[in-house]
């Protein structure tokens, strides 16, 4: 069953005011459309996609996203943003499945656990944020084993920075090198 993974894309570059136009103005970005992810325009630095997006992985949201920004020549996603200021809903996500959201709330509000979670770092409107570095010191003093960026993220982001590197070298890689290392066949790793 899908569930909803948040998480930040950097863009190789800024999006256009055109580009902004056709993906606000076609439905050829359902996505953005239905507002799984949004997206930054101006400032210092690329644009960056923020998205809350359905899937059965991070791996595949992130690919769905991913597929989604191709759509306008030129334009894809580079990085995974690994941000360090969070909600519970997020932080939930970054345990890899070994605590829940409710497990988190619990925790925070001293309901479970020894007491000492991580203080809220900001309230915007209704929102609270909380440090992701805090929080995965806290649960792993509490013997839970939490990476401090999830594995998951990690490989998405590198497999987005290995098809930038590759593309910003301007080398065509045929589908039988892919396959040779590993990154196309018929059965993923681990399965």
């Amino acid at each position: 069953m899908p569930k909803e993974w948040t998480f930040t894309l950097a863009l190789n570059r800024q999006i256009t005011s055109d580009e902004a136009n056709l993906i606000d103005a076609t439905d050829n970005f359902p996505l953005f459309i239905d507002g799984s992810v949004s997206y930054t325009r101006g400032g210092m630095g690329p644009s960056k996609l923020h998205c809350d997006v359905a899937a059965e992985t991070l791996l595949e949201a992130v690919a769905l996203v991913a597929e989604e920004i191709r759509k306008i020549s030129g334009l894809r996603a580079v990085r995974v943003v690994h941000e360090d200021i969070v909600t519970l809903d997020m932080a939930a996500q970054r345990t890899a499945g070994r605590r829940s959201r409710q497990s988190l709330v619990q925790l925070s509000k001293g309901q479970r656990g020894p007491g000492g979670f991580p203080q809220p770092e900001e309230k915007v409107g209704g929102t609270t944020f909380y440090s992701w570095p805090k929080i995965a010191d806290y649960l792993r003093g509490l013997g839970d084993e939490i990476d401090q960026v999830s594995r998951y993220s990690l490989i998405a982001d590198k497999a987005l920075r290995l098809v930038d590197e590759v593309e910003n070298a301007g080398y065509s890689v045929p589908a039988s090198i892919w396959n040779s290392l590993g990154l196309l066949s018929g059965s993923p790793p681990n399965e």
